[in-house]
């Protein structure tokens, strides 16, 4: 009798790491899309993430860079204070988007260019995401709104 509990026990023990490291699998699985790490410009251009990495970037949008091209290509340089890296973005950017603004860009970094699938802009006049606050102020060039 005893030994037929044991079987037992070892069995619903065996079913339940099965069933724990197949959940871990679909997991993993399910969120390797949905997880963007964040990068500053000069994190970007101190090591260049490889082609095929998805990552967000953030900083202010150079003066003086932003360029409309022929159809909805458009052109900018997003930078932190300590580097710049040029931007390539087809599609409608948002209404708050413009030059000297807080943006974040998600995307992909080919051949020293950030070639953005999706670009956010701050929300209103004193809004920054926080990875970008934190990123300028790493830089020393964070200047807060005034109120």
């Amino acid at each position: 009798m005893k030994s037929l509990k044991k079987k037992r026990r070892i069995q619903v023990v065996a079913v339940a790491v099965v069933a724990l490291a197949a959940s871990t699998v679909l997991i993993g699985y399910g969120m390797q899309d949905g997880i963007n790490f964040f990068r500053s410009p000069s994190q970007v251009m101190a090591e260049p993430p490889a082609p095929n990495e998805t990552f967000r970037i953030g900083g202010l949008v150079e003066e003086g860079s932003l360029q409309r091209g022929q159809g909805e290509l458009i052109r900018f340089r997003v930078t932190d204070g300590g580097a710049t890296v040029p931007v390539v973005f087809g599609g409608v950017l948002p209404d708050l988007f413009g030059e000297k603004q807080g943006m974040v860009g998600t995307g992909k970094y080919i051949n020293g260019v950030f070639e953005a699938s999706e670009i956010l802009a701050k929300h209103d006049e004193t809004y920054m995401p926080k990875e970008v606050v934190d990123a300028l102020k790493e830089q020393g060039v964070y200047q807060a709104p005034e109120s």
